[in-house]
């Protein structure tokens, strides 16, 4: 009769999480082998020690990781394990930017091979660094895939580009090399242009044309590029411009000064003094006196705050020299744009501030 503290397969399937079958399974692959079998009845018995193992055995597989993958995750130290997980993540992860591009060209070619609407021709590195500056006002967010794309609109004088998590909305203009056949508009998959970005830098031009399910990058010497057109609807954004209300206190600050100040704030908010004297970085409901720096400064005194990473990504995105910070009150979004480009604005949302200490 096998030892009391052990437990039998179906108990010690409820504990992990495994099915029966799973457990013979891995004990058959020598994965888990159980601690005990009854050498009359071919019963198979575990003990409570196993569970840890058998448990991260039933996470790795949800991750789809082989056996053999498995195997050396289970048996490897902390470190050792943690760096296997993540690169079999990375293949993941690249695996799916891979089926998702050929997924896009199948789509595309459904019906034979029909020329796309352009929709803008634009200098590639022009386009890229475009790109990588909205985009990082997208997020990740479960039922809002929306919040994840970038919202495209296309007309013969311009197309604009925009982002919003929530939290940051950022939106830049730029001037087609060439007009476009007619105006477009449409919210195309973040990831998708994340992987474009590379070849996009590299290409002179760029020519950018509508198709069915998405929008194809057309580059000269390089493989067409797709990208899936989202179905959500993207945020009104040019009702909530619209709506901000009237610029109470304006400042044009340094941006090396300002990434720097926050870059040595040691918190994860961050609130501004902003006065005649200058613009001072300093902790929320704290008497430290803070990192002053010069700026010019128009309107009332203010004092605002910050997520750390709400303001910083605002800032260090900002094209030029100087930055300009357009408030509207301590509760009330602020504008961030270049002082000499104006084609690139961020609004940025504040935090509330606690004044009960």
């Amino acid at each position: 009769m096998p030892n009391s503290e052990l437990m039998p397969i179906g108990v010690f399937a409820q504990r992990s999480g495994l099915t029966s079958s799973a457990l013979r399974f891995y004990a058959d692959s020598g994965l888990l082998p159980p601690a005990e079998v009854d050498p009359v009845s071919g019963y198979r018995y575990y003990g409570a020690d196993q569970v840890a193992r058998a448990t991260a055995l039933r996470q790795l597989r949800e991750i789809a990781m082989p056996l053999a993958e498995v195997e050396a995750v289970l048996d490897a130290g902390t470190d050792e394990a943690a760096l296997l997980v993540d690169q079999h993540v990375a293949k993941i992860v690249g695996d799916a930017a891979v089926a998702r591009q050929k997924a896009a060209v199948i789509k595309s070619a459904i019906g034979g091979d029909m020329p796309g609407l352009l929709i803008a021709t634009l200098k590639g590195p022009v386009l890229a660094d475009a790109v990588d500056q909205v985009l990082t006002t997208t997020a990740y967010e479960p039922g809002m895939a929306v919040l994840a794309g970038l919202h495209i609109e296309a007309s013969h004088e311009a197309i604009i580009l925009t982002a919003t998590d929530r939290y940051r909305l950022s939106t830049r203009t730029l001037v087609p090399a060439r007009p476009a056949e007619q105006t477009w508009v449409g919210t195309v998959d973040g990831d998708d242009l994340r992987v474009a970005v590379s070849e996009i830098r590299h290409s002179a031009l760029v020519r950018i044309e509508a198709v069915p399910h998405g929008i194809r990058l057309r580059m000269a010497e390089r493989e067409d590029r797709h990208c899936r057109l989202l179905s959500e609807e993207f945020p009104d954004h040019r009702l909530m411009l619209a709506s901000l209300g009237e610029v109470t206190t304006r400042a044009t600050v340094s941006k090396e000064l300002l990434l720097r100040a926050l870059e040595e704030h040691p918190g994860e908010r961050v609130a501004l003094h902003i006065s005649s004297h200058g613009v001072n970085v300093r902790p929320p409901n704290d008497e430290h006196p803070g990192i002053p720096f010069p700026a010019s400064v128009t309107g009332e005194a203010l004092q605002i705050q910050f997520e750390m990473t709400t303001l910083y990504p605002a800032v260090s995105t900002a094209i030029g020299p100087d930055v300009m910070l357009d408030l509207r009150g301590h509760d009330r979004p602020v504008t961030i744009r270049s002082a000499d480009r104006g084609d690139l604005t961020t609004l940025a949302m504040p935090v509330k501030i606690d004044r009960s200490s």
